[in-house]
């Protein structure tokens, strides 16, 4: 790492060399002139009344600035989708009573009434939801110490530093997209800000255009641009890969790795701000199915089976409503992640499932992602839990093989076949990062 980052001197971020430039700009904006807008962006927060912040948060040099301002000036901010239906965001007001709505598409709510609820703690700087525009998301409250422990955590992990340059490849709302943001941030990096996805030929242009250094995606985006056809050699000066957001098939993993000079594969939650772990690209090849040890000033055990993280960027709670924003540290810098795992004798740990992603077919316990391991190449299926079985959404089966792959599980699982349903869908749905939405499975169910 060319650099140690360190915060800007007049709060969290950004670094002196850091830069933001807007896709289809030049040159950007960076050093004083970053920290001007960041301070106007502040100042504006000082004229509301108490309580966080709702920020639909976009791709955009705005939304980047009331982020910024928001943890400049101590204010909460909740970085939220901006494309939240009205209902759904009118139900979060309701509950949390922010100061302010900035930057959705969609009115949701009344501000000004009265608050009821006391002020938010002092050290709470971010929220973020816990699911996408549906169901009824608690908010995970992350401290202004949290976001900047894990931005330089990641910074080094990366080994980051003013040469890097990153595209949002990911939404600013979400934890893996935001991460990216404030790691190039605190190392004196540049970020490219474009609300094009990879699907668009605009997006492609401007990390040509920018030199962009590295791209971030979660396993969906990669089978996407394995359907692409991506080539590196279009791009001469992406040299990094990052991988996070569930895992990656192996072969995708190894394709990729080929393609790149570095490839991370990485794991992480919300709830610790952002990474948990990284795989260092040279033990790609003698750690393969590890997401790596844990991040700089983390420590990883397992307790009864379940992945145990210990460190400065976990959160200090949940909240579901406005008066649990006031708490404080409700967790002292332990995550239990709901995550089954390993950890081999040099500290790699090996992800091997959920713990509350079990269902009991006839009193026998199954581990839905086992399940959909054991059908990998039956195209693309998620499983979930109902009444005594298990359902098998795919989308590419006829009747016939739904029935045969119905034995087959049975079989391999050693579980009579009527405890397997398998459901065509036309297309698995997807959250905004790109993971399948379970719940939007289960209620079809």
């Amino acid at each position: 790492m060319s650099e140690d980052p360190q915060p800007h001197a007049t709060g969290l971020f950004p670094h002196p060399q850091a830069r933001l430039i807007a896709a289809g700009d030049r040159d950007g904006v960076a050093g004083e002139d970053l920290a001007r807008a960041v301070r106007r962006a502040a100042g504006r927060f000082g004229e509301l009344p108490p309580g966080p912040v709702f920020c639909g948060m976009r791709n955009t040099p705005a939304s980047v600035f009331c982020y910024l301002g928001a943890l400049e000036a101590r204010r909460p901010i909740a970085l939220l989708d901006p494309e939240l239906p009205a209902a759904a965001l009118g139900e979060l007001v309701e509950r949390f009573e922010p100061s302010a709505l900035i930057g959705f598409t969609q009115a949701g709510g009344e501000l000004g009434r009265r608050r009821t609820a006391p002020d938010p703690h002092p050290d709470l700087g971010l929220l973020l939801a816990t699911s996408g525009s549906t169901g009824n998301p608690k908010l995970v409250r992350i401290s202004r110490a949290a976001v900047l422990a894990n931005a330089r955590a990641i910074a080094v992990a990366l080994s980051l530093g003013p040469h890097d340059v990153a595209p949002t490849s990911l939404p600013l709302h979400y934890s893996y997209g935001l991460s990216v943001l404030n790691s190039h941030l605190v190392a004196g990096g540049t970020v490219v800000l474009t609300e094009a996805g990879l699907l668009e030929r605009s997006f492609w242009a401007n990390l040509k255009a920018h030199s962009c250094t590295s791209l971030a995606a979660v396993p969906y985006q990669y089978t996407m641009l394995r359907r692409l056809r991506f080539d590196h050699a279009d791009y001469p000066a992406l040299t990094t890969l990052t991988q996070a957001g569930g895992r990656l098939a192996p072969e995708l993993v190894k394709e990729f790795a080929a393609q790149a000079k570095r490839f991370y594969v990485m794991y992480g939650q919300t709830e610790a701000t952002a990474r948990i772990a990284v795989l260092p690209p040279d033990r790609l090849d003698d750690k393969p199915g590890s997401v790596g040890v844990a991040v700089p000033g983390g420590r990883l055990e397992i307790d009864g089976g379940e992945v145990v993280y210990h460190g400065p960027n976990v959160m200090m709670g949940y909240a579901e409503t406005a008066a649990d924003l006031a708490r404080g540290d409700d967790l002292g810098g332990v995550l239990r992640t709901g995550d089954l795992g390993r950890l081999d004798d040099e500290g790699f740990l090996y992800v091997t499932g959920r713990t509350k992603r079990i269902a009991k077919v006839f009193g026998t316990r199954v581990n839905l992602d086992d399940v959909e391991r054991l059908l990998r190449g039956s195209g693309a299926v998620a499983a979930t839990s109902g009444d005594d079985r298990v359902t098998i959404w795919t989308e590419t089966l006829d009747k016939p093989a739904m029935a045969l792959l119905a034995r087959q599980l049975a079989a391999q699982l050693r579980l009579h076949w009527s405890g397997f349903e398998i459901r065509h869908i036309d297309r698995l749905p997807l959250l905004p990062t790109g993971k399948i939405d379970y719940r939007a499975l289960e209620s079809m169910t």
